[in-house]
Parts: structure tokens; sequence; C-alpha cells
């Protein structure tokens, strides 16, 4: 399922950045940085987006198509309150699992840990690509409360 309104985060209907990869391993940490960089190190959510951003990329490089000589497509919006990243890849034989390893497995955690981390998260599947996406938004504190 897509997120409603997934490009208007901002308002301006466009996503902060959008770029396509090669489906290699060494494209993993490229992702991450595309969209990190897009945030600004300061930014509050940066490592849960970098973690998150890595699985998802991952996840396409090894589990689809993008991995066998394809590509994949990274996106973040973002906003004043939240966080939206989305990875397009070249789709699989299967939808996107959530499965839930032992704890000695060497993977299988990617979108358990989506799941667990993020405010809401899904995936859609059309014309041979998945993308998942997530979305994370900005805890406010009022003025005056201890943390």
């Amino acid at each position: 399922m897509a997120p409603p309104d997934f490009h208007r985060l901002d308002g301006d209907g466009f996503p902060d950045l959008v770029a396509r990869l090669p489906g290699v391993p060494s494209q993993v940490s490229r992702a991450r940085g595309l969209v990190t960089a897009a945030l600004g190190r300061d930014h509050p959510l940066y490592d849960d987006v970098a973690l998150l951003t890595s699985e998802l990329a991952t996840n396409a490089i090894l589990h689809t198509r993008s991995g066998a000589g394809g590509s994949f497509t990274v996106a973040v919006s973002s906003s004043e309150t939240a966080v939206r990243v989305l990875v397009s890849d070249a789709g699989s034989d299967g939808p996107p699992c959530v499965c839930h390893t032992g704890t000695q497995s060497a993977s299988g955690r990617g979108l358990p840990l989506i799941e667990a981390l993020s405010h809401r998260w899904g995936f859609t599947r059309e014309g041979g690509t998945t993308t998942v996406w997530f979305e994370l938004l900005q805890a406010r504190v009022p003025a005056g409360v201890a943390v």
C-alpha cells in the first residue's frame, strides 16, 4: 500500500531527492549517504533514516532482480514533522516478507526492523517493480516538559 499523499509531505509535491543506483552492494552506502545528506547531519531522525535506508537498499540488491544486473531508485521527502523514504527495485517472485528469524540467522531482520522503528511502512507491486517505503515522525515535546 502506498502512503497517502506520498509526494505531498513537504507541500510542494516533489521529493527532496530521487536517485537511481546500480544494483550492486557498494551502492547501499551511497544510497544511505544520499538520503542522509539530503536531511543534514543535525536532523533528529538522521540515524534511524540511515539505518532503515540501508536495510531497504540491501533488500533491493539481495532479494530482487535489481541485484542481478539491474538498478534501484531511492527517494526521500522530509518536512518539519516527518521523513519518508522509498526504495523501488526491479521486483521479485514474491512480495516482501516480514519474516522473523532465529537469533543465529545472518539475515532476515530488515523488514522487522523497519516495522519496529518506523511510524508506518508498506509496499506496492506493479509493473514488475516493488516499492517499499517507511515514514518516521519527529516527536514534539512541549516546552516545559521534562524528557
